[in-house]
């Protein structure tokens, strides 16, 4: 009698373990399939070679304080034929960075790109299901700086303002409702040229899939900036996540095995061996990946413009043309850290007289083959690094 309760119990816990299971299987599978019903059939673009389509779909890759929202900004200008998104992977980072089940560093890029492939097709369901609160009936205010793309805040898909809806991201150039990603769908569809800024993907590797689908003629633009002044950037923008290495400066000493300074040394690798990899032309990216540094761009920022619109296909706007004379040379009051107004030539060096050289000597130790890369020169006293007149930039062509 007791073998029978026994096996007839194991049976019970057997199946409340399978039933846990599954509920957690289908909840990932939920954020992660990216086949979803869109909101509009998403079109096919003409192919007139098999290689080359009339539409084209750039992706900006880069790290955070790159000046990628200012150069994200050259396509975002374009005008009325290209369809623009600022960072919408913020969602999908934000959501999983929560939820322990799907929290794997392994996954996510390929989330990523399962999500880049269908916005640029125009299907915003699988990016709804990260959107949180979750959007109703495709409805919501939650967008990730919707401001920052100019094809979200106009017609027709800026709607009636509703009262007491309040919308974080909202509009500047006019007054609109929450956004409707059934109107985004149409709009998109609507657009011959797409372009999106994600600061998120972090290694090329992983974005074989999304070039490589027939539907889409992607080209990817990886831009750089130097890693000493990338960390100048983000102790500004972030000033409670760098408080350790204040504490370095002011010490004048830096421990060369703290985890900070491991997670530097990481993201600078990254960003080499995603380049390297571009660089080397394989297969499936060749005449689809550009190399650009920001300090190129800050210095030459209408000639580099022009490079990149020639490298995309898509034509170099005289509006574009415009935003960039009138928002490369600007006051010092009107360049805010996430400001796209810029006096470019200036910002390039900005950073050498706000970093202690302590903090220098451990970026040049621990990025020191991704600066050699991409041509900053290395500087071996205070004087030299405060010493604007010395270039820390070799001229260098990646081709």
């Amino acid at each position: 009698m007791r073998t029978k309760y026994a096996v007839i119990f194991i049976c019970v816990v057997a199946l409340v373990i399978i039933e846990k299971e599954s509920n957690i299987l289908s909840r990932v599978s939920d954020k992660l399939i990216h086949r979803q019903i869109p909101q509009q059939t998403p079109k096919t673009p003409q192919n007139d070679n098999n290689t080359a389509s009339k539409d084209y779909h750039v992706l900006l890759m880069a790290s955070t304080r790159t000046g990628s929202s200012f150069v994200g900004e050259f396509f975002n200008q374009q005008g009325e034929t290209m369809f623009y998104l600022f960072e919408p992977l913020w969602h999908v980072e934000r959501l999983l960075a929560t939820e322990a089940e799907v929290n794997n560093s392994t996954a996510l890029p390929g989330i990523y790109g399962d999500i880049l492939q269908a916005l640029f097709l125009c299907n915003f369901s699988p990016l709804e299901k990260f959107i949180s609160p979750s959007p109703q009936n495709h409805v919501t205010p939650n967008l990730f700086r919707r401001e920052s793309s100019l094809a979200l805040c106009e017609e027709p898909v800026c709607t009636p303002v509703l009262k007491d809806v309040f919308e974080r991201y909202h509009c500047k150039i006019r007054q609109c409702g929450p956004l409707n990603l059934t109107l985004v769908s149409e709009s998109c569809l609507s657009k011959q040229h797409h372009a999106i800024k994600a600061v998120r993907v972090r290694q090329l590797d992983t974005l074989q899939p999304l070039v490589e689908d027939p539907h889409l003629n992607v080209t990817i633009i990886q831009l750089v900036r130097d890693p000493r002044a990338i960390l100048v950037s983000r102790m500004v923008a972030f000033p409670s996540k760098y408080q350790t290495w204040k504490a370095w400066a002011q010490d004048g000493q830096v421990p060369e095995n703290d985890e900070e300074v491991k997670r530097l040394k990481g993201n600078c690798d990254q960003v080499r061996i995603s380049a390297e990899l571009g660089l080397s032309k394989p297969q499936w990216l060749k005449g689809r990946y550009m190399l650009v540094r920001y300090e190129d761009i800050a210095r030459y920022p209408m000639q580099k413009a022009e490079e990149m619109y020639t490298f995309t296909g898509i034509p170099f706007s005289s509006r574009a043309r415009e935003w960039i004379l009138r928002n490369t040379q600007t006051t010092e009051e009107a360049s805010g850290i996430y400001s796209t107004q810029k006096n470019s030539s200036e910002q390039a060096d900005k950073w050498r007289t706000s970093i202690p050289f302590t903090l220098v000597q451990v970026v040049q130790k621990v990025c020191g083959p991704t600066m050699k890369l991409f041509g900053y020169r290395f500087v071996d006293d205070e004087k030299t690094l405060s010493n604007k007149s010395i270039s820390l930039l070799e001229d260098k062509q990646f081709s």
